[in-house]
């Protein structure tokens, strides 16, 4: 595609970003959402904003979503005034956000059915990454359709995979937060119990990190556990859902994972505790509290 409009929804702080620098590298953008904040500053650098799915498909040749669950991706899909009723031939629609794989697999179908294609791309690294355009983009879906569209995708992305059939960047993802979020529950539930068993947490820290235990994951849990600095910036409810989206998955493969389960059960007791807002490591004072009944 040549100076496509693109087409954007979702502009939270990632989000946000990302539609910057987009305007900041000469695209036209229309966009729609209800952060009306971040919708005045796009319209300020010459985006145009409109109030339906529908109509915000109807003008683009890219519609991009960066929303936060696969029931919001589906919402904006579907519908008399959703994207799947104005899209054009020859579109592409991009899922940014981390969504269930057989959601994902349908929606791409029901637009395929009306000449447009889909691409799964979740991200990974920061909103200020997004914003200078060096973000990681897993990216999922068929090549000629991936092809078209990734002189877009290198302007956002440092980094950009192609993954293979659409849902596979969706399900890497979800693979690696399943991992990612278990290890951080598991560490901070380590020093946890050392600090109810009279273990300084330091020490414990010193001695697994000069091992094969050491990750950044695990320096995310220490800081918190034994610093009190909470800097992962990745939200407890964040992780609830994609760990249950991986529970999901694995169900609709036929399987199931008691290891997810149980982070899972661990991040929704979290979640139930009032701690859903805290960055995950911050799961630690759940540990905390239940070693001292």
């Amino acid at each position: 595609m040549t100076n496509p409009t693109i087409g954007f929804i979702g502009l939270g702080l990632m989000g946000g970003n990302m539609a910057e620098c987009l305007q900041s590298n000469g695209y036209d953008l229309v966009v729609m959402g209800r952060n009306k904040e971040a919708i005045a500053k796009t319209v300020a650098r010459g985006a145009v904003e409109v109030t339906t799915p529908k109509a915000l498909a109807e003008v683009s040749d890219i519609v991009m979503l960066c929303v936060t669950t696969s029931d919001v991706v589906e919402s904006l899909i579907y519908g008399n005034d959703g994207i799947l009723a104005g899209i054009k031939e020859g579109a592409v629609v991009i899922d940014y956000g981390t969504s269930i794989p057989a959601s994902t697999q349908k929606i791409g179908a029901d637009l395929a059915a009306k000449g447009a294609g889909m691409l799964d791309a979740p991200l990974g690294r920061t909103p200020a990454h997004a914003k200078d355009g060096l973000l990681n983009i897993m990216v999922a879906g068929e090549m000629d359709t991936f092809e078209k569209v990734k002189l877009v995708l290198d302007v956002q992305g440092e980094n950009v995979f192609h993954l293979g059939a659409l849902g596979a960047g969706h399900t890497t993802k979800l693979i690696n937060n399943f991992m990612g979020m278990t290890t951080v529950v598991t560490m901070s539930q380590a020093f946890a119990v050392a600090k109810q068993a009279g273990i300084d947490g330091q020490q414990l820290f010193d001695i697994m990190s000069a091992g094969p235990s050491n990750s950044p994951f695990m320096q995310f849990a220490k800081k918190y556990a034994v610093d009190g600095v909470s800097d992962l910036g990745f939200s407890i409810s964040n992780a609830n859902k994609d760990v249950k989206y991986f529970v999901q998955m694995l169900d609709d493969m036929g399987t199931h994972s008691q290891i997810a389960e149980a982070t899972s059960a661990n991040l929704q007791a979290a979640l139930d505790a009032g701690q859903g807002d805290g960055n995950v490591p911050e799961i630690f004072d759940m540990f905390a509290k239940q070693a001292t009944k």
